[in-house]
């Protein structure tokens, strides 16, 4: 098992570094800057990319933001008129979309897998076309129509939950909602499916046709089987949800992460386009890692391989 999660773990860290390259690469091949302004005079423009650092060759910059970047150190924000660091950014930010993705998440999981069980315990039935209806529904509506309909009925219409901010607990629910109907649904379906592929295989019939009752023969010999595909979408499913939703914190005038990192890219804040990117990519290639780890844990037979 070590050299499994080894041989996983360098392979993570190596995924991160060609992220980060690729990112330092292709964001100074951009056209335009945080500095080029009509407005802006041109000696003033090349003191501040001096300033910055951003007047030296490509390749020096790039070796500098990594030696800067094992220290801990993601730089400072170039936009920003109080100087805050990027560090500071994330670290004020990052818990309010954590806060409402894990809520979000625990949603999902809580509720999506359930159904999906109890879906193909009840396969060909009518709660289970019923079920095929809404989750086919609910996962093809993109989220900010979503989000824009929760508004209406519940905020406009019905002026039952608040519409912006969070400032109580109602201003969670659609929010929270909105975020987690699209995995809750998702994984509910990939549920049913991974189910119901299991329960036709050959030891499941063994194990029936030995006595066993049919709760330990779902939960105790098809549900671990059919359990490594949803855990496969949990993975990434985990990054996206806990960085937040940038169309839900939009709507909803949340600062989170998100929002930031959609303004780092319009306002061409280097330093924060690169350390909001590593930080989600550092959270995704987690989330996958640990993903593979209990791949492992579930079925020893893929560390064998």
């Amino acid at each position: 098992m070590f050299r499994y999660a080894l041989r996983h773990l360098l392979t993570s860290i190596i995924t991160l570094f060609l992220v980060i390259s690729l990112t330092f690469f292709l964001m100074q091949a951009v056209p335009g800057g945080p500095f080029l302004g009509e407005a802006i005079n041109p000696e003033v423009t090349q003191r501040l990319l001096a300033k910055y650092g951003y007047d030296r060759p490509l390749l020096e910059q790039y070796v500098r933001y990594m030696g800067d970047l094992l220290s801990g150190d993601l730089g400072y924000s170039m936009v920003d008129k109080a100087g805050t660091s990027v560090n500071e950014i994330i670290a004020k930010y990052f818990p309010v979309s954590f806060h409402l993705g894990m809520l979000a998440l625990l949603f999902a999981v809580v509720l999506g897998i359930p159904l999906g069980l109890l879906a193909a315990v009840k396969h060909n039935t009518l709660y289970d076309r019923c079920f095929i209806f809404f989750a086919s529904f609910f996962v093809s509506i993109p989220s900010f129509i979503m989000t824009i309909a929760l508004m209406l009925i519940f905020g406009a219409w019905l002026q039952i939950l608040p519409v912006a901010y969070l400032s109580n607990w109602q201003s969670y629910v659609m929010p929270v909602f909105g975020m987690a109907i699209y995995p809750m649904f998702h994984l509910a379906r990939l549920t049913r499916a991974t189910m119901l592929d299991v329960t036709g295989q050959d030891y499941i019939k063994t194990a029936r046709a030995k006595g066993l009752s049919s709760f330990k023969v779902m939960f105790k010999h098809a549900l671990r089987n059919a359990s490594l595909p949803v855990i496969t979408a949990i993975g990434p499913m985990i990054a996206g949800i806990l960085t937040g939703s940038f169309v839900v914190e939009k709507v909803f005038a949340i600062a989170g992460i998100g929002k930031y990192f959609i303004s780092s890219i319009s306002s061409r804040d280097y330093p924060l386009i690169m350390g909001t990117t590593i930080f989600f990519a550092a959270l995704l290639i987690l989330c996958n890692y640990v993903v593979d780890l209990l791949y492992g844990i579930i079925d020893p037979r893929i560390k064998l391989q």
